[in-house]
């Protein structure tokens, strides 16, 4: 364990950089957009300074231990700063093209960029967290701060959109509560003096308590986080949300905001599965439904946002099971599909709000045909993601989903690894089929004709290019990013072995 002012300045520096848009983003781009990227970058690198400490064996802490960054907590950090700091420069040319049509306003920008850093503060501070209800506090300040990027053009579909978001997750991430104070109330007696249970702690407390206290307390935290991860039958807002919201929000939502959900999970869930068989099964049949059910929607969507919504659910899935397996296989395989989805999901949205760009906000597969010849930058990064999300090699999604049929293998749950291997080729085929429609199909005369229809402008292509290289070169060398992976998945069986974090 290491004091370290970190966890603090994750938290703090983009909350200051909201406070510089809001007070002083109307008067000029610089105030606005400036101080946005400036925040995110300033926030990346201080993720990449605590990477490099919890790689040579620290753990950082402050405050009395209630806030901690270990591995499984640096690995989501320079996760979610990454791809927060590539939508807000997808934003910049992004969400000025909507104010030059009008869609938006200057007082509007101001909100909008002002947000998105709260919302890269209270995942920051999800992330950095050592207190369950803290972690429930923080889960809901993501909530509110995306919702109301969800709603950013004010539309009736939004609104809509954005208040059954708020609505179901608020409401479903409440059963996350009852379980905390289930455990807490279970555990008071083991952990005297104590304001709040530390997610450190855990793994000593859990033994202690009764069995049908702790499952009742896993179905609640599955119910709970499993909302906001959009897992099957929580995932009702899910679909809407991403369709809705701008282009550059949906890939936050699909690419962060769920996967804090699995993030919570894998604090807790992860911690009851090796004590209690049951666990294991119940978390696999659900992750196993979640993938099923999503990809048979998906195939049956002709918007192209929604299809790639039904993705993220039936794909959370596999991060799911994979972290409820409770191996060291299992967590180490969740992990490393969190980290994959996150890349190219965040690529394919980009990708789809790059075509809404240049067609002028189409996104319907049977109004988009053709698009290749003009467009070639936008379906390459479109299909490397299309390709690695079905887990083909050599694309990085191949190695995270083999490693779970590994891991489902080891642990006999074969009709498990078989719904997976199956899901994975409907992926496949999925989204080959949309893409070769989208950009090798016959144009039609409405997209031919269009003199406007081009290649998006650099700010926006070279985003999507650097999340595409990024799939293919873990891909190719899977092992640039198994340091954190494997000090992530250790630092969670250390608290189940009821162990020093190593």
């Amino acid at each position: 364990m290491v004091q370290s002012s970190l966890p603090v300045m994750l938290i703090g520096v983009p909350l200051a950089a909201a406070g510089v848009v809001f007070t002083l983003g109307r008067w000029t781009r610089l105030c606005r957009e400036g101080a946005a990227v400036g925040g995110a970058l300033l926030t990346l690198y201080l993720a990449v300074l605590a990477v490099g400490q919890v790689l040579s064996g620290a753990s950082l802490n402050c405050c009395q231990m209630a806030l901690n960054l270990d591995g499984l907590s640096a690995l989501l950090v320079v996760l979610v700063t990454l791809v927060t700091a590539i939508v807000i420069f997808y934003s910049l040319h992004y969400m000025y093209h909507q104010l030059r049509k009008g869609l938006t306003t200057e007082a509007r920008l101001v909100t909008y960029y002002g947000l998105l850093m709260v919302f890269l503060a209270a995942m920051m501070w999800v992330c950095t967290t050592n207190s369950l209800i803290w972690m429930y506090v923080a889960l809901e300040a993501t909530t509110l701060a995306t919702a109301l990027l969800v709603c950013f053009f004010w539309t009736r579909a939004s609104l809509e959109a954005a208040y059954k978001y708020d609505m179901l997750v608020v409401a479903g991430v409440c059963f996350a509560l009852f379980g905390t104070v289930l455990l807490y109330s279970a555990a008071a007696q083991y952990a005297p003096g104590r304001p709040a249970l530390l997610l450190t702690e855990l793994g000593q407390i859990i033994p202690k308590i009764p069995p049908s206290v702790s499952l009742l307390a896993v179905a609640f935290f599955v119910v709970g986080f499993g909302t906001k991860a959009g897992l099957v039958p929580f995932h009702a807002w899910l679909p809407d949300a991403h369709a809705e919201a701008p282009a550059p929000i949906s890939a936050l939502l699909s690419g962060l905001v769920i996967k804090v959900g699995a993030y919570a999970l894998a604090r807790t869930i992860t911690i009851f599965a090796p004590h209690y068989n049951a666990v294991i099964v119940f978390v696999a049949i659900m992750a196993s439904a979640s993938m099923l059910i999503g990809i048979f929607m998906a195939w049956a969507q002709d918007d192209l946002k929604r299809l790639l919504a039904f993705h993220s659910v039936s794909q959370i899935g596999y991060v799911i099971e994979g972290l409820g397996f409770g191996t060291y296989l299992g967590i180490y395989g969740g992990l490393f599909h969190l980290v994959n989805h996150t890349l190219f999901k965040s690529l394919l949205f980009l990708s789809v709000g790059a075509v809404m760009y240049a067609t002028g906000g189409l996104r319907r597969i049977s109004q988009l045909k053709g698009l290749g010849k003009r467009m070639p930058i936008t379906a390459a990064c479109f299909f490397i993601g299309a390709i690695a999300m079905g887990g083909l090699p050599p694309l990085n999604g191949f190695w995270s989903k083999l490693t779970l049929f590994m891991a489902g293998s080891e642990l006999h749950l074969w009709w498990a690894v078989v719904i997976a291997v199956l899901v994975s080729i409907l992926t496949l085929g999925c989204m080959v089929h949309a893409g070769y429609k989208i950009f090798w199909g016959h144009p039609t005369t409405a997209l031919v004709t269009n003199p406007g229809l081009k290649e998006v402008p650099v700010a926006i292509w070279l985003s999507m290019a650097v999340l595409a290289i990024l799939c293919i070169v873990i891909g190719v060398y899977p092992q640039i990013i198994h340091p954190l992976l494997h000090r992530g998945t250790e630092c969670i069986l250390a608290v189940y072995r009821a162990g020093a974090i190593p």
